[in-house]
């Protein structure tokens, strides 16, 4: 039907993963010894771009999104006494980023859905 949609999906996805990732980031923040982790966004997404009909070589070209399990990285902040390397405060800002994006890209897929019942609606 529309390619976005896929895009807007695969945004869903990720944000809904990434949010798991950092809750158990949060859930372990007291665990020695445990490394903070992390879902880049624009790792999972350099790649993700609509195919467009190229008509000139200086066209930028399309390509396919990398899975989700593929883009969990461990993070690199220097970590406390116990070799813990969770802090609160960035935790819970990524958090809050991420569930800004979560809520665009769900906010986008219903104006697309409703584009789409309006067409079919004829109005």
């Amino acid at each position: 039907m529309d390619k976005g949609f896929g895009i807007l999906e695969k945004m869903i996805r990720v944000a809904n993963a990434r949010h798991g990732v950092l809750t158990s980031n949060l859930a372990n923040a007291d665990t020695p010894g445990y490394k903070a982790k992390d879902i880049d966004f624009r790792k999972f997404f350099s790649k993700e771009r609509i195919k467009l009909k190229t008509t000139d070589p200086k066209h930028a070209g399309g390509g396919g999104a990398e899975s989700v399990k593929g883009q969990l990285t461990a993070e690199e902040n220097p970590s406390w006494g116990d070799r813990n390397n969770v802090e609160l405060d960035t935790e819970v800002a990524k958090m809050t980023e991420n569930a800004m994006i979560h809520e665009s890209a769900v906010q986008m897929m219903s104006i697309k859905i409703r584009m789409f019942r309006n067409a079919i609606r004829g109005r």
